[in-house]
């Protein structure tokens, strides 16, 4: 009857009948129909009608399909008719998304995408974010539940790292010490325990590049003061310093991914009081407060500095020179951050709690031990306040009623999504699992899934703009109104129960983060002033306010945003972080960073960071802060300008767009 038709790249190919009988008989099987006849007779009516249409004029796929609906709807086969456009949908789906990927590949040869400040611009670097693009879409369209993936696609809720969704997990504090004495393996032969300090740092290097090759996220140690102790014990402050400066240079430039980045790592330090350890932690400050060989800013390590009164917090503690020398060097180079064993929800564990770079802590465990060492988070999902507080229209309950639907569609895909990671083998993660690095791992065997270790890991539900939240809900954020500051709490507050039910529920790790927003932070805002438009407050900004962080514009004091902001950690279990914002390097006053941070230590925060600019000019070693585009001194544009991008440190020429948006935003705290 017809003999072409066209396709949709305009193509003319023979027409083939049998092709409807297949669609509509697949969709009938689809809700349990096994009657092909009945497909055929069906075809038949299809025919009819395209050849009234179309009276031998040349029709397309999208012809036939609208045909096909029409007739099965007619003929009464409506769950038929819905099988067939369900599947219509998806197909479609999957060719947009193959568009939709060669054209983020021809992006990516051009240039590397900038959601990740730590990816370089190098070959191999886009070879990697050709593989995500990819990832991503595959995942999307042939893993994911609908509900779930369109929940992400239309921006209500952001599945982080998603070309990594069923590859491996996140991050991981590695159990440094029993690698150093045990020995380990990273495929090609064993490495034996080191003697000297400049040893032992050379292998720290390697184990964080080596975990990072297997994760998608940061690698820490939990205690690298005490696992490195034993090493130094016979050595001077100068072999030590050696090794640690030898250390920070490694971690500055020895690549992971396949030569795309250094790796994401973070030391936690301060609370060992032997002195081999405080040796440790005097010269790795040393090492980093003189920077790289032309005196640089080093990126790499976030050095965590763990305050404990008792040990380190007061004069007359042991450790307390430490501290002193902390804030100093915090005061020059960024880092060291700080985290606070005294807060009201750290304090039952010691000085056990150790923190990421990013802000993740792990380490409350219903499955084992409560402890650091060899846990890590497995995924993260962070839900749009902003969106689901326009769609409520300032009206509470709707708003509560919707927040309630999305933490729950949340929690569920990120079961799905450990469901999926613990059918993975030792073998698919070689040194994370094959060395047994993780809880439990140590009786897997490389043919085994590694459930049983990851287990002990986190599933954090994340949030991110609670201030733009407030604003679409009452008018004003928690920076500029009493009321909006309660009521962000109590939400904050309702996410924490949300979390801790699916906790008993699941009977897993499930915790609340308060997300590190890179990409993500401008992916939504964009999203929702397309359906929304533009709200004063709201998505007027290319960018949304990191977790429950006041908005970066707001003018405020540095003790009146410390005293906002602090009482929102002790909610967020998976993660937290606060900073204050200075105009230039407080090198001449570390007097007064020092009170910032014992503010920030009364205010029950966790995990705390100091911001200012920190400018290098290539050609002359200048350091300071350039207004210009050129060296104050030289006159160079070879200008390396070194900001605080969602805990780590980076050079802007990495930040997205967003993110360089937001950096024009913030302004200093008195």
């Amino acid at each position: 009857m017809f003999k072409a038709i066209q396709k949709r790249d305009g193509r003319e190919v023979a027409f083939d009948e049998t092709k409807i009988t297949d669609a509509i008989f697949k969709a009938a099987r689809a809700v349990g129909g096994e009657d092909r006849q009945t497909a055929m007779e069906l075809t038949i009516e299809v025919l009819k009608l395209l050849k009234k249409q179309y009276n031998g004029n040349l029709f397309g796929v999208e012809d036939v399909q609208d045909i096909v609906e029409k007739v099965l709807i007619e003929a009464g086969h409506a769950r038929t008719a819905k099988a067939y456009i369900l599947y219509r949908a998806r197909r479609t789906r999957m060719r947009d998304a193959k568009g939709e990927l060669m054209d983020a590949v021809k992006e990516i040869l051009e240039e590397t995408n900038r959601e990740n400040a730590n990816i370089s611009n190098s070959p191999s670097a886009k070879m990697l974010q050709i593989a995500s693009a990819a990832s991503k879409k595959y995942y999307l369209n042939r893993l994911i539940p609908e509900e779930m993936a369109q929940a992400h696609i239309r921006g209500d809720l952001h599945i982080h790292d998603l070309d990594f969704y069923g590859k491996t997990l996140t991050c991981l504090q590695i159990p440094l010490n029993k690698l150093l004495m045990e020995g380990f393996n990273t495929g090609h032969g064993y490495i034996r325990p080191p003697k000297r300090p400049t040893t032992a740092t050379a292998q720290a290097a390697i184990i964080l590049q080596s975990s990072q090759n297997d994760m998608h996220g940061g690698q820490s140690y939990a205690f690298f003061d005490r696992d490195i102790a034993p090493f130094v014990e016979e050595a001077s402050d100068f072999e030590t310093y050696q090794a640690m400066e030898a250390l920070i240079h490694n971690l500055n430039s020895m690549h992971s991914r396949a030569g795309a980045q250094v790796p994401f790592s973070s030391i936690n330090v301060g609370s060992e009081t032997s002195e081999p350890a405080r040796r440790v932690v005097r010269n790795l400050l040393m090492a980093y407060e003189a920077g790289l060989g032309n005196g640089e800013n080093p990126i790499f390590p976030n050095i965590i500095f763990r305050v404990k009164e008792g040990i380190n917090y007061n004069p007359g503690d042991p450790n307390y020179d430490l501290f002193k020398l902390a804030i100093k060097v915090a005061s020059k180079r960024l880092n060291p951050t700080f985290s606070f064993m005294d807060s009201s929800f750290n304090k039952q564990f010691g000085t056990e709690v150790s923190y990421m770079g990013c802000r993740t802590r792990v380490m409350a465990n219903r499955r084992g031990p409560e402890v650091t060492d060899r846990r890590g988070n497995l995924s993260f999902t962070t839900i749009n306040l902003p969106r689901v507080a326009i769609k409520a229209e300032r009206n509470l309950d709707a708003f509560y009623r919707g927040l309630s639907e999305i933490v729950d569609l949340t929690v569920r895909q990120l079961y799905h999504r450990y469901q999926v990671q613990s059918m993975l083998k030792v073998k698919d993660m070689p040194f994370i699992m094959g060395q047994k690095l993780y809880l439990d791992s140590e009786c897997l065997k490389p043919d085994d899934p590694i459930e049983e270790a990851i287990k002990h890991g986190t599933l954090s539900v994340g949030f991110i703009g609670l201030a733009e939240a407030l604003t679409a809900l009452t008018g004003r954020h928690h920076g500029q109104d009493e009321e909006a500051q309660a009521l962000g709490q109590e939400i904050v507050a309702f996410l924490r129960g949300k979390i801790d039910e699916a906790s008993d529920e699941y009977n897993l790790n499930y915790t609340l983060l308060a997300t590190p927003a890179e990409g993500l932070s401008g992916r939504f805002v964009k999203l929702d002033r397309k359906e929304f438009g533009v709200i004063p407050g709201v998505t007027k900004k290319d960018y949304y306010t990191n977790s429950f962080h006041v908005p970066v514009d707001f003018p405020i004091s540095s003790f009146a945003k410390i005293s906002l902001e602090g009482p929102y950690h002790k909610y967020c279990n998976a993660g937290h972080i606060s900073y204050v914002e200075m105009s230039s390097p407080p090198l001449h006053n570390p007097d007064a960073v020092e009170t910032i941070v014992r503010h920030m230590h009364d205010s029950d925060m966790g995990y705390c960071g100091i911001n200012y600019p920190v400018d290098f000019c290539t050609n002359c070693s200048l350091t300071g802060v350039f207004n210009e585009d050129l060296c104050p001194r030289c006159g160079s544009i070879n200008i390396r300008r070194v900001r605080r991008i969602t805990g780590y440190l980076s050079t802007t020429d990495r930040f997205n767009d967003s993110k360089l948006s937001e950096l024009r935003d913030r302004i200093a705290h008195k």
